[in-house]
Protein backbone atom coordinates (compact mmCIF):
# COMPACT_ATOMS: atom_id res chain seq x y z
CA UNK A 1 0.00 0.00 0.00
CA UNK A 2 1.42 3.32 -1.10
CA UNK A 3 1.23 6.93 1.01
CA UNK A 4 -1.64 7.51 -1.48
CA UNK A 5 -3.62 4.57 -0.90
CA UNK A 6 -3.43 5.29 2.76
CA UNK A 7 -4.59 8.73 2.05
CA UNK A 8 -7.59 7.75 0.24
CA UNK A 9 -8.59 5.02 2.59
CA UNK A 10 -8.77 7.01 5.59
CA UNK A 11 -10.97 9.56 3.65
CA UNK A 12 -12.94 7.10 2.78
CA UNK A 13 -13.65 5.48 5.91
CA UNK A 14 -13.31 9.11 8.16
CA UNK A 15 -15.97 10.88 4.89
CA UNK A 16 -13.91 13.56 4.52
CA UNK A 17 -11.78 14.62 1.07
CA UNK A 18 -8.70 12.91 -0.25
CA UNK A 19 -6.86 16.42 0.50
CA UNK A 20 -7.79 16.60 4.15
CA UNK A 21 -6.88 13.27 4.71
CA UNK A 22 -3.74 13.73 3.08
CA UNK A 23 -3.00 16.60 5.30
CA UNK A 24 -3.64 14.26 8.35
CA UNK A 25 -1.86 11.46 7.21
CA UNK A 26 1.68 13.92 6.72
CA UNK A 27 0.90 15.95 9.87
CA UNK A 28 1.35 12.54 11.76
CA UNK A 29 4.33 11.29 9.75
CA UNK A 30 5.46 15.03 10.45
CA UNK A 31 5.07 14.67 14.17
CA UNK A 32 6.73 10.98 14.38
CA UNK A 33 9.59 12.23 12.53
CA UNK A 34 10.00 15.28 14.62
CA UNK A 35 9.82 13.25 17.97
CA UNK A 36 12.60 10.46 16.43
CA UNK A 37 14.80 13.69 15.32
CA UNK A 38 14.94 14.67 18.84
CA UNK A 39 16.26 11.23 20.42
CA UNK A 40 12.03 10.52 21.81
CA UNK A 41 10.43 7.22 20.67
CA UNK A 42 6.67 7.32 19.61
CA UNK A 43 4.58 4.31 20.97
CA UNK A 44 1.19 3.72 19.46
CA UNK A 45 -0.27 0.86 21.40
CA UNK A 46 -1.31 -1.93 20.06
CA UNK A 47 0.79 -1.30 16.61
CA UNK A 48 4.31 -0.74 17.83
CA UNK A 49 6.74 1.67 18.59
CA UNK A 50 9.19 3.66 16.52
CA UNK A 51 12.97 4.21 18.39
CA UNK A 52 15.73 5.36 17.93
CA UNK A 53 18.99 3.23 18.36
CA UNK A 54 23.02 3.76 17.67
CA UNK A 55 24.74 1.96 15.74
CA UNK A 56 28.44 1.76 16.52
CA UNK A 57 31.37 2.15 14.25
CA UNK A 58 32.36 -1.09 12.31
CA UNK A 59 35.26 -2.17 9.88
CA UNK A 60 33.45 -3.10 6.61
CA UNK A 61 34.34 -4.53 3.31
CA UNK A 62 34.49 -2.26 -0.16
CA UNK A 63 32.00 -5.29 -2.29
CA UNK A 64 34.15 -4.20 -5.31
CA UNK A 65 37.42 -4.26 -4.49
CA UNK A 66 37.68 -5.94 -0.90
CA UNK A 67 39.34 -3.24 0.88
CA UNK A 68 38.47 -2.81 4.32
CA UNK A 69 36.80 0.42 4.95
CA UNK A 70 35.88 2.79 8.07
CA UNK A 71 31.92 2.66 8.47
CA UNK A 72 31.08 5.46 11.15
CA UNK A 73 28.84 5.44 13.78
CA UNK A 74 25.53 6.61 13.61
CA UNK A 75 21.95 6.77 14.65
CA UNK A 76 19.25 4.70 12.94
CA UNK A 77 15.27 4.59 13.08
CA UNK A 78 13.55 1.10 14.51
CA UNK A 79 10.19 0.03 14.56
CA UNK A 80 9.23 -2.84 17.26
CA UNK A 81 6.06 -4.31 16.47
CA UNK A 82 3.22 -4.18 19.18
CA UNK A 83 0.90 -7.43 20.08
CA UNK A 84 -2.33 -6.75 18.14
CA UNK A 85 -0.29 -5.78 14.81
CA UNK A 86 1.66 -9.02 15.50
CA UNK A 87 -1.04 -11.41 15.91
CA UNK A 88 -3.19 -9.43 12.86
CA UNK A 89 -0.34 -10.37 10.51
CA UNK A 90 -0.18 -13.99 11.94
Amino acid sequence: MTKRELANSLSKRVKCSKACAATCLNTILDEITKSLAKGKSVALTGFGTFQVAKRKARVGRNPRTGAKMKIPAKKVAKFKVGKKLKKAVK
